[in-house]
């Protein structure tokens, strides 16, 4: 099929993403959305909030599905991968750095920038919110689903309630929608993925699940066991972001191959570099006492825990693609699309306000931000630097 860009185009516009892209997978797709909705028009925004909804179904990191989704269907698997390696490569660099001991940002600036970011991600996800609420939920009943949703993402611990907030979207949707008149919208166009290619990939994850354990329990190789432990890790997570520690922790702290010092550390190095959480999967293989360690450790642990999620979205793809145009589903996606953006709203409190507005100066510079993404129009690496100054203002008047 002739595709509408290059991998090129998709890798230097992932890349930027990839340097300023802070705040975790919910910021992540406000950034998407801001850059290539909006300002690219890669696809509409109906399109985007049902790949985010089938994203957020599969287990992996939801923000990088949505972004190897993006750069597929934009430039067919060069594309894909484009999107991965440009959107993954300068966190997981910043965290292997970190490991191997190279000097991190410290002191009162570094404090004062990490802090700077925190609070610019709630203009980012605020804006996206309202973006999206504005196209997804043009009436009532749409409305009243989104609430539905923010309440249930609040009420129940995340994966829970983001799964139960989707499905009750996708109820309602089904009952309530059918007839739901809308403007007309850009249909997502296919992704070019054939049927028996993504039969492959869903019978690789199912296969690896069950036959990687016993490699690794077989040979007693480090290497397996490393890639057994991030593939389980990936394989098992729903929406990505900071649900997948416990399984992390699970896996390297518990057996001994990390030591719990080490890993906070890493963690808490994983929230000053922009790009996905599943990067701190790098600085655990570099740490880690089992496997080669260094920069090879980290590009095993890397690959192993971002590629089920990716298995399970090539494999599904097709099939959606194929079901996607009916009546019932049409609707059931319309539910969702308002399902996502009562989620995004939910996050937009727990954990992103909550965790950085801590005062009236806080907040000011978050209502800043969003006053310049959409009364100024101003893009939104543009926000994030303006926000890391006024972290380090704002800490030297404290």
């Amino acid at each position: 099929m002739q595709r509408a860009g290059t991998a090129t185009e998709v890798f230097l516009a992932f890349l930027r993403l990839g340097v300023t892209s802070f705040g975790g997978p919910v910021a992540h797709l406000g950034y998407f959305r801001d850059d290539l909705v909006v300002r690219r028009r890669w696809m509409d925004d109906r399109a985007y909030a049902d790949l985010v909804a089938l994203c957020q179904f599969l287990p992996g990191p939801a923000s990088s599905q949505v972004g190897f989704a993006m750069g597929l269907q934009r430039a067919g698997v060069r594309g894909a991968l484009a999107a991965f390696v440009a959107f993954t490569l300068p966190s997981a660099v910043l965290l292997v750095a970190f490991a191997v001991g190279a000097s991190a940002i410290g002191g009162p600036v570094g404090e004062g920038v990490l802090s700077g970011l925190k609070i610019v991600a709630v203009a980012i996800v605020a804006h996206a919110v309202w973006g999206m609420a504005r196209t997804l939920t043009p009436d009532a009943r749409r409305a009243g689903i989104a609430v539905v949703a923010l309440a249930l993402a609040l009420l129940l611990p995340a994966a829970p309630g983001q799964l139960g907030a989707l499905a009750v979207g996708i109820i309602a949707g089904v009952l309530l929608l059918r007839g739901v008149e809308e403007p007309a919208a850009v249909d997502l166009p296919p992704f070019g993925v054939r049927r028996a290619a993504a039969v492959m990939c869903l019978v690789l994850f199912g296969a690896a699940l069950v036959i990687l354990p016993l490699l690794a329990a077989g040979t007693g190789s480090g290497v397996v066991s490393l890639v057994d432990t991030f593939f389980r890790s990936g394989a098992l997570v729903f929406g990505g972001g900071h649900v997948v520690l416990p399984l992390l922790q699970a896996g390297v702290v518990q057996t001994g191959w990390v030591s719990p010092e080490s890993f906070l550390a890493g963690y808490g190095a994983a929230q000053a570099v922009p790009g996905p959480l599943f990067t701190f999967a790098a600085y655990l293989g570099a740490v880690s006492d089992l496997g080669p360690g260094g920069v090879a450790g980290a590009a095993i642990a890397l690959a192993a825990i971002f590629l089920p999620g990716f298995l399970v979205l090539v494999g599904v793809l097709p099939f959606w693609d194929a079901v996607r145009r009916r009546p019932w589903v049409r609707a059931a996606m319309r539910g969702a699309s308002a399902a996502v953006v009562g989620i995004l709203g939910a996050a937009l409190y727990a954990p992103v306000f909550t965790t950085a507005i801590t005062g009236p100066g806080s907040l000011v510079l978050a209502v800043l931000g969003f006053v310049l993404l959409t009364a100024f129009k101003i893009p939104a690496w543009a926000v994030v630097l303006v926000g890391a100054a006024g972290g380090i203002v704002l800490l030297s008047l404290s």
